[in-house]
Parts: C-alpha cells; structure tokens; sequence
C-alpha cells in the first residue's frame, strides 16, 4: 500500500489523534520519555469476555468503568488499569483511547530490537479477537489504513507483535494473524517484522 499523501492543511493527524478514529479517551496514559522515537507498532488481540465479540466491555477497560461483577471473567482482572492508542472491531471500526504521541499502557514488561519497556516508543494496536484465531477481512483493510498513516507520520522501523515483545508471557495475537497479507498491503520490507512471521 502506498503511503498517504497529506497537505498541511488535510493532515491525518492532529496532537497524535488520527482523523478517521473514533476517540474515546483513557485515564491510563502519560508522557513519554524525553528524546524518545516512536519507532515499533505492537500488534495485540483483545476480547472481554474472551471470544466474545460487539460488547463494550473493552472499552469500558480502556475507561476503567468495567463493572467486575457483571461476567465471571471479569472478576480475574478485577482493577486492572490499561490502555491501548486504538482498537479495530471486528467489522473494521476503528476506535482511537490515547493519542499516539503518548505514551499508552499496553506492552507490559517488554523488549524488542536489544530495547526494554516498549511502551516507551510504541504504538499499540488492539484487534478484537483471541489469540491464536483468525481475524476478519474489514479488520485487514483497517489495520493497513491505520498503519499507512502511522508509518507516514512517525519514523516506524519495527511491526510486531504481543508475543513477540513479551515472548513466553504473552502469546497474541498469535498464529491466526495473516503476517505476510500485512506486509504485502503496506509494501515494506521483511526486516519490518519479527523473524520467521513472513514464512508462516
């Protein structure tokens, strides 16, 4: 996919909020480190409860207004607080909860490319799923879209995943993930991405 063109004046992005998210905004943010680059996509999958999909309850995570009560489930990740910059439903809405220039809650104690704590310099995106499972074709086409922008607007050297940053503790959004139809669709080059993802 070739990347966006944009003017000054039709910029995708305004303050790290990108034009064609929905915003729904999450407490769990902060600044990041001074002098840090913004240079990895971290790609994640995420449903409340888990294989469930069209609820709110993500979002009420996101928002830290997730009555622990209400599933089971739920119970298991009683106060959690986390966050991610976007989430991609699974007919392709994209919905954005913290602005990419900051620094969002979704890596957890990480590592990639001899970096720690990928929060740092990452952009987190969450797709509505479960590890492991496949992932549907509007969610694709938004994902590409999303991450066109992104790579136009900041210096992304790295695209990977979950499990890849936290490998051994985190294992999303795992081998349903279409790996190569992402990098054929954003036209980059296979050093983009984890080892051995392409050859799946």
């Amino acid at each position: 996919m070739k990347r966006p063109e944009v003017s000054a004046e039709g910029s995708f992005w305004k303050n790290g909020w990108y034009r064609f998210s929905g915003r729904l905004d999450s407490p769990n943010f902060g600044p990041r480190p001074s002098q840090e680059t913004i240079d990895l996509i971290v790609l994640h999958s995420i449903s409340l409860p888990p294989g469930q999909y069209g609820g709110d309850a993500v979002q009420l995570l996101f928002a830290n207004q997730l009555d622990w009560d209400q599933h089971p489930y739920f119970k298991s990740i009683r106060g959690l607080q986390v966050s991610s910059h976007f989430y991609i439903r699974r007919q392709g809405e994209l919905l954005q909860f913290v602005s990419a220039d900051e620094r969002a809650w979704h890596a957890g104690v990480s590592s990639y490319a001899q970096r720690s704590n990928c929060n740092d310099n990452s952009i987190g995106i969450e797709l509505e799923g479960v590890a492991g499972e496949r992932f549907e074709d509007p969610q694709y086409e938004t994902l590409a879209g999303l991450c066109a922008a992104i790579l136009q607007r900041y210096p992304i050297a790295h695209i990977a995943g979950h499990e890849h940053i936290a490998p051994g503790r985190k294992t999303d959004p795992g081998g349903g993930f279409d790996w190569p139809r992402l990098q054929h669709a954003l036209g980059l080059p296979a050093d983009y991405f984890p080892v051995g993802v392409l050859s799946r």
